[in-house]
């Protein structure tokens, strides 16, 4: 194992990450990892593990750690939704030329309502942004 080991480990979890402080300066040379802190990335929360107390040194890494997930986690969000366009267009495709009358007796219906749905949201979000664009005059009619 590498000798230059990071001071801090985070350990992900559902909503956030368990936060370690690694220790390799013991007697033993013993990587010793001490939890201090448990972080959630949906509403930034930081909290300290038991009766620690925070030194602002780790304040800091863990606000630099959370900032990097949170646009870890929202650039994958972005790539799944290109995804999901590839997988519509490939669903047409194979919907065209490969299934069978049971395979898409199958799926048609979900997949029609699956498709009005997001038609529904995505109408209507664009009708919003359309209206923020519009001066403040115009938005009242």
């Amino acid at each position: 194992m590498s000798a230059d080991l990071p001071d801090y480990y985070f350990r992900i979890r559902e909503n956030g990450a368990a936060v370690f402080r690694v220790d390799t300066e013991n007697r033993q040379r013993r990587i010793e990892m001490d939890q201090i802190a448990l972080v959630n990335v949906r509403n930034g929360e930081i909290k300290a593990h038991g009766e620690r107390k925070l030194t602002p040194e780790d304040m800091g890494v863990i606000r630099a750690w959370l900032v990097k997930r949170q646009a870890l986690l929202a650039q994958r969000d972005i790539d799944d939704i290109h995804r999901a366009v590839d997988y519509l267009n490939l669903t047409a495709h194979w919907a065209q030329a490969k299934a069978s009358d049971a395979q898409l007796e199958d799926v048609t219906d979900a997949l029609l309502l699956a498709m009005h749905d997001l038609r529904t949201v995505l109408v209507r979000k664009k009708a919003e942004r359309l209206m923020k664009g519009q001066p403040a005059d115009e938005q009242g009619d």
